[in-house]
């Protein structure tokens, strides 16, 4: 018979795979701004977030901190090497006020970061005060950064009605492939916590999940009219939506996984 922890540890091997890949999911943007040597009007707000979230996550997985958090430990710093590059890479390729908010945006990261594992580390002395601590902070970056997506929509949608353009709705900025690997990076993470419960594990996830079941359901609803869009500017020669990238709030093309 299986024990629980070894179905633990399937699940949990099973999501560091599918959060690696949801990690990796900019990097079409980030070969883009290789070759054209700009950043153009992609914004650094999201890859800077999920750093830290990767950053505080792997903070919350030491063994000084939360015990027997192994595969959190493992994703999220390969997740915060990814994230790092991506961050590096945009400083880069950016210049004036884009690379100076870059800078300063990841140069707070470190200081949050280095700032909570201080405090952690020197005023808090069991694994129960300090998976508290830092459990908190992770729940909260984590909603934020499933919220992205749905968020960026919004944005963007609230602009196109201001210049009048907006017939139908759409779903071309928000990836359906994205969609659907933050859909299972939730369900695989949220089943991992459930079966040795972890609260701050379980409560980003599974509302991960329901974030993502609803940009699902985005997609079934505007699938056809996004479409017709798409196929009405190629007809005009006009540049498509996928063409021009707008992210003014958080997130994400690049959701990080909870875990």
């Amino acid at each position: 018979m299986v024990s629980v922890d070894a179905m633990r540890t399937a699940v949990g091997i099973v999501g560091n795979a599918i959060a690696l890949g949801l990690f990796l999911s900019p990097l079409p943007t980030f070969i883009r701004i290789w070759k054209k040597k700009s950043v153009e009007e992609f914004s650094v707000i999201p890859y800077v977030a999920t750093l830290l979230n990767c950053m505080l996550w792997m903070l919350y997985g030491l063994p000084i901190v939360h015990p027997n958090s192994t595969l959190v430990l493992t994703i999220n710093a390969a997740g915060t090497a990814i994230e790092l590059c991506y961050v590096i890479l945009y400083l880069f390729f950016s210049d004036g006020p884009k690379r100076s908010k870059a800078l300063l945006l990841f140069i707070g990261d470190l200081a949050i970061v280095a700032t909570v594992s201080a405090i952690v580390l020197v005023f808090f002395h069991t694994h129960e005060r300090r998976s508290l601590i830092v459990g908190i902070l992770c729940v909260i970056f984590c909603i934020i950064m499933y919220l992205a997506p749905l968020t960026i929509m919004v944005v963007i949608m609230f602009r196109m009605v201001q210049r009048s353009v907006i017939k139908n709705k759409s779903v071309e900025y928000m990836p359906l492939s994205l969609s659907v690997a933050a859909f299972f990076n939730g369900l695989c993470w949220t089943i991992y916590a459930l079966i040795r419960f972890d609260l701050y594990i379980t409560i980003p996830n599974t509302l991960g999940l329901l974030f993502s079941i609803t940009q699902l359901v985005l997609h079934v609803l505007y699938y056809k009219t996004t479409k017709m869009q798409i196929a009405e500017k190629k007809k005009k020669g006009e540049v498509g939506l996928t063409d021009v990238v707008v992210v003014d709030s958080l997130k994400t093309s690049t959701s990080a996984p909870s875990n």
